[in-house]
């Protein structure tokens, strides 16, 4: 494990988009690209996130105004797009939290994001990531880029500092 805290450690959680917030397909017209699938159960675990005070941020190689929409629309910031260098870019948003990357989580699923995924504190990546990926990661989780994969890094965050208990007592008492 990068981290002597692991997830317990954890302040914030940096996604790649491609592979990781989607399935990694992507959908271009004759304007370009138009359409990204994302998961609902992905949203609502970026969502518990939130809720519970993680940072978040997302960085990408792609520019794509769906994925500033997304992000918006789950309270991501900053979203930073066109960028190759992940492994600064998490510095970056490592200095503009006031934090270290060792406070960080990475999630990313293919090459470009083997130096963000080295440099945070804790790492992950979806089921069917790049090889070479699941081999330096600490946690491979067991749902796909796109498919729920998402959702189970924020339980996972959340049962390790603790704080899962209350998202299902909160729901658990509206259906009782």
């Amino acid at each position: 494990m990068s981290s002597l805290d692991g997830p317990a450690g954890v302040k914030g959680v940096v996604f790649d988009v491609d592979g990781v917030l989607t399935d990694g397909m992507l959908y271009f017209d004759v304007h370009g690209e138009s359409l990204k699938r994302f998961s609902a159960r992905d949203g609502m675990g970026m969502a518990m996130l939130r809720d519970s005070g993680f940072l978040m941020a997302i960085v990408s190689g792609r520019n794509s105004p769906v994925v500033e929409k997304r992000a918006r629309d789950l309270g991501v910031d900053p979203v930073i797009l066109g960028r190759m260098d992940k492994a600064e870019a998490l510095v970056e948003i490592a200095r503009r939290w006031d934090c270290s990357c060792e406070e960080l989580a990475a999630v990313g699923d293919d090459l470009v994001d083997l130096p963000m995924l080295r440099r945070a504190g804790f790492s992950a990546a979806p089921a069917d990531a790049d090889p070479r990926v699941l081999e330096l990661v600490d946690l491979k989780l067991n749902h796909a880029g796109g498919r729920g994969a998402v959702r189970e890094l924020a339980e996972v965050l959340l049962r390790a500092q603790g704080k899962f208990a209350s998202f299902l007592e909160r729901f658990e008492a509206e259906i009782s």
